[in-house]
Formats: structure tokens, sequence, C-alpha cells
């Protein structure tokens, strides 16, 4: 096209990249691997603490509700996903997508986008990771002043050894992440089964709880955007809490699109790819649903509430119960389960990164790869950046801005499908969305109703981060792009 910000990567294009000595990645992974790296980034920080904090500040024992309203927002967007994971297997899921559809300019900024998914959402986790490591080993901080600097040591930690092993491969990585996978959803089934003997009947009424107004000290910014609009003020609870709830607990199911970011790296992407994300997805869902009716039975939500800023998690729900085995157990589980998100969502950040160096729009050099196959500078780079974020910056607000970040990228991949489909019809599909064009519009209009119910702050942060976004596409990647050079007739 004309206009150099529009000119778009064939998929044929982006395949052939992928050969290239020197900057390609191994194939060595199944079905069976992707699937292991869905439920292992999915189950973690989100059943073990969103969940009660969203029951208790939000959404009361319809918490249920609001996992199935997230459920079928990431369904649909998943079904998208998977059609063009299988039609262009390349690392850098839904910038890859992007560039093939929409352009250079879009593909960037969903680049950006995902840098702040993948990288904040490895440093909060790795936060919350510590402490649990906390809890385990009974002391009362992971953190040391240093200088008069606060840092959390503990964060350092995580992300410091996985970032060495994740410098051995992609193999190994799964390797390990499916025996930690294995032990917290032991876990999970744990509290499924135990929390059943103390549900009350009683603690599901009312289901839905009735809407209360914000009090004195809520600062209209905490407000969501559907409350603005609709007029709803700083009510919680009620239906406006339920929406608000499922804009939240969506942070629960993020990680089924990393998948996608490993489809370079899978022997048979087509039809290994679609399986490893629809099957995540699938149990991840069925899990949760079950946590939540359980978690909610066994105490009332105004006992999960938010007190003096310190979020309940679900090891509260069995102390309250006197179950301190088993609040013990989970603690243990939760370190297991953390310790594989973290390690899932660097995987995802080196990927997304290593495309768009591999593109340009990053320095090339950056995408240099080790004889494992493994981007190692961009390994080092993102340990170091996560690690610095996670031990020194304030993450309690982290889960909404990821989740607009995220939901951003799934709106635009589910657009992408029906750009594709029409104006490539020929490519070969391991994958096909099923009622193209209205499975599309569904995901958009739930991402967008999602979106539009989280808290204008989140939305003022993420507009801030898109500009500086375009700002750095602006110095850097508009003039040194692989494909703009190719059209100046600078590289062959």
């Amino acid at each position: 096209m004309s206009n150099p910000l529009l000119r778009t990567k064939s998929v044929e294009q982006s395949i052939a990249d992928t050969e290239v000595v020197g900057t390609r990645l191994k194939k060595q992974l199944t079905a069976w691997d992707l699937t292991i790296f869905g439920v292992a980034v999915v189950i973690g920080a989100g059943i073990f603490t969103v969940t009660a904090q969203t029951a208790g500040d939000n959404a009361g024992p319809a918490v249920s509700v609001a996992f199935v309203i997230a459920a079928i927002a990431c369904g649909l967007a998943a079904l998208c996903y998977a059609e063009f994971a299988s039609t262009v297997p390349v690392a850098g899921s839904a910038y890859t997508f992007s560039y093939a559809t929409f352009g250079e300019f879009v593909a960037w900024i969903i680049g950006w986008d995902l840098i702040l998914e993948f990288s904040l959402a490895a440093a909060a986790v790795a936060s919350g990771w510590s402490s649990y490591l906390g809890t385990v080993l009974g002391v009362e901080s992971t953190t040391v002043h240093i200088g008069g600097v606060k840092v959390d040591w503990g964060a350092v930690l995580i992300v410091a050894v996985l970032t060495v092993l994740l410098l051995f491969g992609a193999k190994i990585g799964s390797r390990v992440s499916a025996v930690i996978t294995a032990i917290k959803v032991a876990v999970v089934l744990l509290v499924i089964v135990v929390g059943a003997f103390y549900i009350k009947a009683s603690n599901y009424s009312p289901f839905i709880p009735a809407s209360k107004p914000g009090d004195s000290a809520s600062r209209w910014q905490d407000s969501t955007f559907f409350q603005v609009l609709t007029g709803g003020g700083m009510s919680t609870y009620g239906w406006y809490g339920v929406l608000a709830g499922a804009s939240v607990v969506f942070f629960s199911f993020i990680g089924f699109d990393i998948v996608a970011t490993s489809a370079e790296e899978t022997k048979n992407p087509q039809r290994d790819v679609p399986r490893g994300i629809l099957g995540s997805l699938g149990i991840v869902t069925v899990l949760y649903v079950a946590v939540t009716v359980v978690l909610t039975g066994m105490v009332s939500y105004t006992q999960l509430a938010t007190v003096d800023g310190k979020g309940k998690n679900l090891a509260d729900a069995f102390s309250i119960n006197g179950v301190d085995w088993a609040s013990n157990v989970i603690s243990v589980g939760a370190l297991a389960g953390l310790t594989t998100v973290v390690m899932v969502l660097l995987m995802g950040q080196h990927r997304a990164l290593f495309a768009m160096s591999r593109d340009g729009l990053l320095p090339r050099s950056l995408a240099k790869t080790s004889d494992r196959g493994v981007p190692v500078r961009i390994t080092v780079i993102v340990g170091i950046v996560v690690a610095v974020f996670a031990a020194l910056v304030p993450l309690d607000e982290l889960a909404k801005l990821i989740n607009i970040g995220t939901l951003f990228a799934f709106v635009l991949v589910s657009i992408g499908v029906v750009v594709l489909r029409r104006k490539r019809p020929d490519l070969p599909r391991g994958f096909r969305t099923p009622l193209v064009p209205l499975v599309p519009i569904l995901a958009v209009v739930a991402c967008v109703w999602l979106m539009i119910n989280l808290t204008l702050e989140t939305w003022f942060r993420f507009v801030i981060w898109m500009i500086a976004g375009v700002v750095v596409y602006g110095i850097y990647g508009y003039r040194h792009s692989i494909l703009g050079k190719r059209d100046r007739g600078e590289v062959e």
C-alpha cells in the first residue's frame, strides 16, 4: 500500500522468516505441551487470590456468574486465536496476526500492548509468589531495605531462577511446568472436595447482593466506565458489581493466548495449537466455576471483603472454618502454581519481543538465537526488567491494567479473522472459527463490554501507555522496519 503505516507482512513471508539461520526457534512442542502451558499459566493468581477478593468486594456469591461471563468472552476470542495460530504458525501471537491483516502500525501497537500484558503480569504474579513464600516460610515479609528502598527479594529470586531455566529451552520449561502443574491441579481438586463438606446453603443468599452506594472515601476514578455511562455512580454489588467482577476475574483467564506465541516451536502447529488453546481453556473454566461455588458456600461473602486495604484469599476461607491444615496446603499449592504462571508469562514476553525484533521494529540483534534455539539476549533483558518491577513497584492495581491490554488484543485478533478470511480466502487453515463473522463479532462485543466495566483510572493509564508506544514507533520502529527497508530497496 502507498501508506507505509498500512504495509502488511504476508503470511508466506512471516513463515519464511522462521527458517532464517541465526533467528530460528526449535520445533519441539506437542499439543500436550501446549495444553500444559495453558493450564499452567491460567491456574495461578486468579484462583488463589482474585476469586475471594471479587466475591467479597464486587459480586458476592454471584462471582460464579462473573467467571462464566469472563469465560464466554475468552472462549469466543479463543476460537479466533485458534484459527489465526493454525494459519500463521509464527511466534508473536496477536502481533504477528495483526501484521498480516491490519498493517505495521497496528501490529506495533498490539506488540507494545503485549509488552504491557506479559511483563506487568509476570511482575505482578512474581510479587504474589513472594507473599506466599513468606507464608510458607513463616516470615512476615520477604522485603528488605537497601539504601532506604524496599526490595522484595522473593520476587527477584523466582524471576532469576526461571530466567536461567528458560535459557535451556522451551522443552525443559515444559517438563518442569508439567510437574508443578500436576501439583497445583491436585491442590485445586482438594479445595473443591474438602470445601464441599463445609458448604452452608444460607451463604448463597442473597445470590446477587443488593447494590450499595460507594462510601465517602471512594474516588470518582474508581467508578467503571459503564457506571459513568449509565449513571451508576460508585455503587458496589448488584448487577454493576457482577459486571465489574467479570472484568476483574478476567485476569484469572489470562494466559491461554500465550499458547499461540509458541506456535513457531510446535511440531504440528495447524493441529496442536488449536487443541492446546481450547483444551486448556475448557479445563480451567470447569475448575474455576467449581471453586467459586465451593468458596462462596463455605463462608459468607461479607467475610471475604477487603478490610483496611488487605484482601482475602482462598486459604482464608478454610482458616475461617478452622481447617488450618487445608489452608497450609493451599499456600504451598499457590506457591507452586504461581511459579509456572511466572515462567509461561516470561516465555510469552520473550516470543513477542523476538518477533518484533526479527521484523526490525526493535533492534534486530535481540532476535539472535543460541544453539538451543533460545533468544538469549531477550531472555536476559526481560528477566532483569521484570525482576526490577516486581522488586520495587507497587503492583496492587496491575491486574486491571493487564486486563484492558489483553482485551484490546482479543478485539483486534477477532476482527482480524474476518479481515483475513476476506483478503486471503485461499490460505490453508488447520482450524476454522465456526459461524464467521458471527463468532468474531460476538467476541468483540464481549471483550469491549468487559473493557467498559473497568475503572476510569485503568483507562487513563492504558491511554498513556499507548501514546508512549506511538512515540517509540515514530522514533525507532518506523525507520528500522525490515518491511519498510525492503519497500525502499535498502535490503533484499
